[in-house]
């Protein structure tokens, strides 16, 4: 054989064992942690995760190697663990099994996987993560977060991510006149200021003002009135020559029960967008830069676009609220008491997991929930709520041990009376009670929403709404009311799932038995069947927003009840605050009135995200306009709804198991023609494009590899192909007098097109 031939066919030997090699794994994870290096665990055994390539489809084995030093990481000299081949399909939370690891020390490790055709992928980037002290037994609380100092002047926190500062250039920066200067930089953030200026002298002094809020000429809103939006002002003494200050804010008072402290090698930081420094004296301010404080965040994991420039607006709102929001390391209500609250995390925890690959923020925010109670009777059972979308999200049973014991008594089935409705107003809120569910305090009693009115004839509060009705749509407050009890049901059927999880059989039966046992007593007493809408409780006809929203958000409604429900909660309008907006969304979207949620997102009314973009926020406020809460925040989370009803609801995108092992795809496009959506997941990122009319649709799907999509496509349109083959229907749903087929694709990319 001569020497051409015989190059020729090993070139060709060579290409032939490449194309049956799979690409690498990434998007490493140490107890659900992406860059672990900057973190230390707690965990001695920690769960292990990554992203198993698309293109393998699903795996069918893996093999881990752990080593003391990165040059170790060989099969041959992996002196932590060597995992051999196992035999496995999981790709998340998949735990250590190796020598004992040691507290307050460093090790690397990295993964190979092979998928169905026996196909193997080259090991993954290594990853570095460090372990800190196993022993918890002295923590005052399970899962508390303690700041750790690596080396000297590097600190991180033990079992979740650094808020870090990033520099920001201003979009403008201007000498507005003599001795005066004005700075833009785009979007608020929590910051602090740096700024570089010459002065001819020493003792030369300058004003430097930092707010969330201009006037309409370049200069800073210095009139923030009764209102928490951002505003600061500070006198500076220069010293001779040209010299760059940081301005120094003084430390946030904590005055609330819960109120978060900022990190204590950090400076402060506060709010602001806009910068206006003056001075009677002559310096010569050279240049502005905003310190941005943010937690860890990854913009590329999401994205939106559509024909709909207000919905667009109101996504990047939201998702940037997300990214800015979360500076201290957990979920808090804002710039004001900086106290995490129950409602608040939940819809921050679904939009932050809508937009970032991120869980660790939220974990914690949970587990210091559950020992920091704050006072509404609802909040209480959005704890369990968090603890479901959690796992639903990231497959993490060993958190939920952990709590799980304190979640059951978060649904407040210590209160249930023969039926099991519950109530806090018929004795049963005992000091034992309380500290069942962790409450210290006093006031612990319903909320329904926020804020309340003004009733009249009483003077405002600087907390209160001008009408009497306020955010409440005029709700009346009974012994047992709709909403807490809606909650309730919802909360007993988290906990029946999450009872399932840890394979508690008991008690998931028990509470599956009690939620349906609290569904049938709403309805029997709190549904007037004549009007077909629900009353505020028992012993009212008074018929709110609220009382109807949560049980159609929740699924209790029977579908022959659901358009009736529906139609009353659209004459109602926006009659919510920002946090309830999340549920009547929800409500809406299962009741398939996707056109009116839409109209709802997109609107400008005073009511609206577009008037929070008009008033000039650059974040959420905390309620839609100061006229409805005088001392709201600019930079409040639990306003950022949009961003998960839009993947979760508009698109559909959620995960039917634990982790997105599966998901489903069921899109209500109604009004929008041509959709595009990234969002991320534990398992990778799920990108879909749909372009939609009554006579086709043509979906761009991709589903990450190692999980699973349930693709419903509506019945109407029954020609359908897949990557241009015939595809046959899995099955068919029905619901609201609608038909979809479903279809099941595993990980790849496919061309999905629906004809009549």
């Amino acid at each position: 054989m001569n020497k051409t031939i015989l190059s020729t066919l090993l070139f060709l030997i060579s290409v032939s064992t490449f194309a049956q090699n799979l690409p690498a794994p990434t998007g490493l994870l140490v107890e659900l942690l992406r860059e672990p290096d900057k973190a230390v665990i707690t965990d001695p055994s920690p769960e292990f995760g990554w992203i198993f390539p698309q293109e393998g489809i699903q795996q069918t084995a893996c093999q881990i190697l752990v080593a003391s030093a990165p040059d170790l990481l060989t099969e041959e000299k992996a002196d932590l663990w060597n995992s051999n081949k196992i035999n496995t399909s999981a790709s998340i939370n998949v735990p250590y099994k190796g020598k004992s690891l040691l507290p307050h020390s460093t090790y690397w490790w990295k993964v190979k996987v092979w998928d169905k055709k026996g196909n193997v992928s080259a090991y993954s980037v290594a990853q570095q993560f460090n372990t800190g002290n196993f022993d918890r037994s002295t923590d005052e609380w399970a899962g508390k977060s303690n700041w750790v100092e690596l080396s000297p002047n590097n600190w991180v926190a033990e079992d979740r991510q650094m808020a870090t500062f990033s520099p920001k250039e201003p979009v403008l920066f201007k000498k507005v006149k003599e001795g005066s200067w004005f700075a833009d930089f785009g979007k608020a953030a929590f910051a602090t200021l740096d700024f570089t200026v010459s002065a001819e002298k020493g003792g030369d002094s300058i004003t430097v003002f930092l707010g969330e809020r201009k006037n309409n000429d370049l200069s800073v809103n210095k009139n923030p009135g009764i209102s928490n939006i951002g505003f600061f002002k500070t006198e500076i003494q220069l010293k001779k020559g040209t010299h760059t200050y940081q301005v120094e804010i003084p430390r946030h008072d904590a005055r609330y029960p819960h109120s978060q402290k900022m990190a204590p090698f950090y400076p402060e930081v506060l709010p602001f967008r806009y910068v206006e420094i003056v001075s009677k004296d002559k310096p010569d301010v050279k240049s502005m830069i905003q310190q941005a404080l943010y937690y860890l965040f990854d913009d590329s994991q999401s994205a939106f676009n559509c024909p709909n420039e207000n919905l667009g607006k109101v996504w990047n709102l939201c998702k940037y609220t997300l990214k800015a929001t979360p500076f201290l390391g957990v979920y808090c209500d804002g710039n004001r008491e900086r106290m995490p609250y129950e409602a608040d995390a939940y819809i921050q925890q679904l939009g932050h997991y809508s937009v970032d690959r991120e869980f660790s923020a939220a974990r914690y925010t949970i587990a210091f929930l559950v020992s920091h109670a704050s006072w509404p009777t609802e909040w209480q059972m959005h704890t369990v709520m968090m603890a479901r979308e959690h796992y639903m999200y990231t497959g993490d049973t060993e958190f939920l041990a952990m709590i799980y014991d304190d979640l059951k008594k978060k649904t407040l089935i210590d209160l249930e009376r023969e039926d099991g409705l519950i109530s806090t107003t018929t004795g049963k809120v005992t000091p034992d009670f309380l500290k069942s569910i962790h409450f210290e305090g006093r006031g612990f009693r319903d909320i329904v929403d926020w804020p309340a009115g003004t009733p009249a004839g009483q003077n405002r509060a600087s907390n209160a709404g001008a009408n009497p009705e306020g955010e409440r749509d005029g709700y009346v407050f009974t012994d047992y009311n709709t909403v807490v009890n809606a909650f309730h049901f919802y909360a007993l059927k988290c906990m029946s799932e999450i009872a399932a999880a840890l394979g508690k059989t008991e008690d998931k039966t028990l509470f599956k038995m009690r939620s349906e046992k609290v569904k049938e007593s709403v309805l029997k007493f709190m549904f007037d069947a004549e009007k077909g809408y629900f009353k505020d409780g028992i012993d009212t006809d008074h018929a709110s927003l609220h009382a109807n929203m949560l049980p159609l958000a929740f699924n209790m409604v029977p579908e022959e009840n659901i358009k009736s429900v529906a139609d009353h909660i659209k004459t109602r309008g926006m009659a919510c605050s920002v946090y309830g907006a999340q549920y009547l969304l929800e409500a809406l979207y299962n009741a398939g009135e996707a056109e009116y949620a839409l109209k709802l997102m997109t609107s400008e009314d005073k009511r609206s995200w577009m008037n929070m973009l008009k008033v000039g926020s650059t974040m959420t406020t905390e309620a839609w306009d100061e006229i409805y809460k005088p001392n709201l925040t600019w930079n409040h989370a639990w306003g950022a709804a949009p961003a998960n009803i839009i993947p979760r609801r508009l698109m559909g995108i959620q995960p039917l198991d634990p982790g997105f092992k599966t998901f489903t795809v069921n899109p209500q496009p109604t009004g929008l023609e041509n959709i595009e959506l990234t969002i991320p997941s534990i398992r990778g990122s799920i990108i879909c494009k749909l372009n939609s009319n009554a006579e086709e649709w043509k979906m761009e799907l991709s589903v990450p590899g190692n999980s699973e999509a349930l693709v419903l496509l509506p019945s109407e349109l029954p020609n359908v192909k897949v990557n241009g083959e015939k595809a046959e229907v899995n099955s068919t749903i029905e619901y609201l007098g609608m038909s979809r087929y479903l279809y099941k694709l595993p990980g790849g990319t496919y061309y999905i097109s629906a004809k009549k």
